[in-house]
């Protein structure tokens, strides 16, 4: 893994990481909310057998990336044409977990033609759906944090300096999977804010206020995984983007939780494959 610091023309700097395999077919992946960027080590073999290169980076606010107030989905999505840029990376596909599944949306609905194609786990759909309960079926923590940032990012800062404890409410499933392999979620979840707060809070406010994209504008066949029993971002999220991003797949799977969900990752790395 080769990481380095990316110098932007706004005085930012993005942490960089690259497994730099070249002749691989490049895949951004997007991290979850809170997390460093690091590319997902439980699928460091399967993207071996199929020929994939990960390249990620820290968001605005977590690790060695500045913050940037304001961000949206969509001036992410020029952070990552800036990355790929660096590397020298004209197409890219794009996958991401959690709110990293709507970054990657938005980078689809962003660049166009270099993405060919997007992987989506359990992502959020935009604040404003029309005919979507935005917040059904979500866990308390969940309500209080997004629904603070709904309302600004003052008041959402406000919420995080009174010591507001986030349940995540796992389940005996969950608890069993971080057991395994994917206790890697924890190894980029713990410092995850090290940095300081302002990840996480301009993550749930760009979720929350206008993405400066649309979805509609996807040319990429599009695979979304959401767990039934999701309640961190509810299957409903998952059902909305399938019927608004024009080239969508929605499987959603039975029983899986936010984190379970994790667990069919390397099969939608499969799907992923057979459209680049």
């Amino acid at each position: 893994m080769i990481e380095r610091d990316l110098a932007m023309g706004d005085g930012r700097t993005l942490h960089v990481y690259d497994t730099a395999e070249n002749g691989r077919l490049p895949v951004v992946w997007h991290h979850g909310t809170p997390n460093l960027g690091a590319p997902p080590e439980p699928l460091f073999a399967a993207a071996d057998r199929l020929g994939l290169r990960w390249v990620s980076f820290d968001r605005p606010g977590y690790g060695g990336s500045s913050p940037d107030p304001g961000r949206s989905v969509a001036s992410v999505a020029r952070d990552t044409a800036s990355v790929a840029d660096a590397l020298g990376l004209d197409r890219f596909a794009v996958a991401g977990y959690s709110g990293g599944g709507t970054y990657a949306l938005g980078c689809a609905a962003s660049l166009g033609s270099r993405v060919p194609a997007v992987l989506s786990l359990a992502g959020i759909a935009p604040y404003d759906a029309e005919g979507l309960d935005w917040f059904a079926g979500m866990v308390p923590s969940g309500v209080a944090a997004l629904g603070t940032a709904a309302a600004g990012r003052e008041v959402r800062t406000a919420l995080a300096a009174s010591g507001f404890p986030y349940d995540c409410e796992f389940t005996a499933a969950d608890l069993a999977l971080f057991e395994g392999p994917w206790g890697w979620l924890g190894k980029v979840s713990e410092p995850a804010l090290d940095a300081g707060p302002y990840g996480q809070i301009d993550d749930d406010v760009s979720y929350t206020h206008a993405w400066g994209c649309d979805l509609a504008a996807i040319e990429a066949p599009t695979l979304l995984l959401h767990g039934t029993e999701d309640r961190i971002i509810p299957a409903t999220h998952g059902k909305w983007l399938a019927t608004h991003c024009p080239d969508a797949e929605l499987r959603l799977c039975e029983g899986d939780s936010h984190f379970t969900i994790v667990t069919h990752a390397e099969s939608g790395l499969d799907w992923l494959r057979t459209r680049l």
